[in-house]
């Protein structure tokens, strides 16, 4: 994985946005995103294929990297990048098997909450971890504050991908902590100009 600072677009179907995901994700790649994971709950594999397809051709002609959230299966199916994992999909596909079904090429990250689940996953064949999420979201019914940050970055010895309400109010101080990798939904997508929010928090990361 890159080592310089990188923003990465999860792309999400979210309330009281009713723009096409597609025009969405090109506006962030036309910002300047590194990464898009998509990440759309509560439809069937198939129902998501026409969208990955899209998504991926996007993403291959603009050098961004493609993840795909929770279903390795649907990761091969699209010759995505790599996976990005949840906890409890962790109990359907544990990372020795996600690695066959993708192969040694692929990237594979998960998400954690807590220094423990970060060490448990750092100790397996992964590429990233992602943990958070740091900031209240409508997300998640929780957020997992600053405090154990500075021991995560400080042990892991892969990237940390930061994640959960990340906007322009705290992304300074996620960076003055150490921080490099930033996944953020609603930081960009809300944005009345997607593509203008990349191009500023590029200027903040100085990327």
């Amino acid at each position: 994985m890159r080592q310089k600072p990188f923003i990465y677009l999860v792309l999400s179907e979210i309330e009281g946005n009713d723009r096409p995901l597609l025009s969405m994700a090109r506006a962030a790649i036309e910002g300047g995103i590194s990464w898009l994971q998509m990440r759309i709950k509560g439809k069937k594999r198939r129902e998501l294929l026409p969208l990955g397809r899209a998504l991926k051709a996007l993403c291959q002609g603009a050098g961004v990297t493609f993840i795909v959230n929770d279903d390795p299966i649907l990761a091969r199916r699209l010759d995505a990048d790599g996976v990005h994992l949840g906890q409890e999909d962790l109990l359907r596909f544990p990372v020795p098997m996600v690695r066959r079904i993708l192969g040694r090429k692929k990237i594979i990250g998960v998400s954690t909450h807590s220094i423990s689940e970060a060490e448990l996953a750092l100790a397996t064949d992964i590429d990233y971890i992602a943990f958070g999420p740091l900031f209240p979201t409508p997300n998640k019914p929780y957020h997992i504050g600053l405090k154990d940050l500075p021991e995560v970055l400080a042990r892991s010895t892969k990237p940390v991908v930061l994640i959960g309400g990340i906007n322009m109010q705290n992304i300074d101080v996620l960076r003055g902590m150490g921080g490099k990798y930033f996944a953020m939904i609603r930081g960009i997508l809300d944005a009345d100009d997607i593509a203008g929010r990349v191009r500023e928090l590029r200027r903040r990361l100085e990327i």
